[in-house]
């Protein structure tokens, strides 16, 4: 199936690993530019160079989607070294998981607002595309009650809720709006593999609530976004994907 992202315009907050850097991959395997983000300039030159040598049409920008002023800038920045914004795609995660008053608040700033805000700073740009799409990355954790109870579940289900009524407030723009939900995922430097090397029992427990006896790889989870996010889903929005390898139990109607 030919998606039709040829030529299409990207932004992918948090591209250089993990689901983040996958995604970028995906879409640009399937011809689109993308203009990635993430934290910390070292990083984004070493994924922007990888990228650049297996042929991606990528350019990277350093922005902590944390901070409302930083992350606008970016967009405009990308938008115009793209020549405008065909896709957005919102990865970032604090990954916050204590319930302590700090942990609420930066998976509010990040996790919340970071979509928010990038999604808000690109909608002008989203408004002149003939195939405007949004992605928002949640997560498995945002539907049902886990080991991620706290700020990062509620966060996650709320930007469920949020892309959710976007999908419905954009329809007559003919901008669609939908979500990913990943379940466990695991790549080298990610989360689950700090937590195999330093909670190894926690590790195996959550392993064994996988029915495949697996985790997800972060190319399982772009393929699902790179869908979504691409005119061949042109009638697909207001949708809540979930890729987790039947983890989940809960019946999504």
């Amino acid at each position: 199936m030919d998606l039709g992202l040829k030529g299409q315009r990207a932004l992918v907050t948090g591209g250089t690993k993990g689901i983040g850097r996958a995604i970028v991959e995906a879409l640009a395997a399937e011809g689109a530019s993308v203009a990635f983000c993430a934290r910390t300039a070292a990083d984004v030159d070493a994924a922007a160079a990888a990228l650049a040598a297996d042929g991606a049409a990528v350019t990277g920008g350093v922005a902590d989607v944390g901070d409302p002023a930083g992350l606008a800038g970016w967009v405009t920045s990308a938008a115009e070294a793209l020549g405008g914004i065909d896709i957005v795609v919102a990865n970032v995660s604090a990954l916050a998981l204590a319930a302590t008053p700090n942990a609420w608040q930066l998976s509010f700033d990040v996790d919340m607002m970071g979509t928010v805000g990038l999604i808000e700073a690109a909608m002008p740009y989203l408004e002149r595309s003939t195939a405007a799409s949004i992605v928002t990355i949640s997560s498995v954790s945002g539907r049902e009650i886990d080991f991620a109870a706290g700020p990062y579940g509620a966060m996650k289900a709320a930007i469920i809720h949020y892309t959710q009524a976007l999908a419905y407030q954009l329809a007559g723009k003919g901008i669609r709006a939908n979500t990913v939900s990943p379940g466990n995922t695991y790549f080298p430097g990610g989360a689950w593999q700090s937590m195999e090397q330093n909670i190894p029992d926690f590790f195996a427990q959550a392993m064994a609530l996988n029915p495949t006896g697996r985790m997800a790889a972060p190319d399982e989870i772009a393929r699902g976004v790179a869908f979504l996010a691409s005119p061949a889903a042109s009638f697909v929005t207001g949708t809540n994907l979930v890729i987790d390898g039947a983890l989940t139990r809960g019946v999504q109607f």
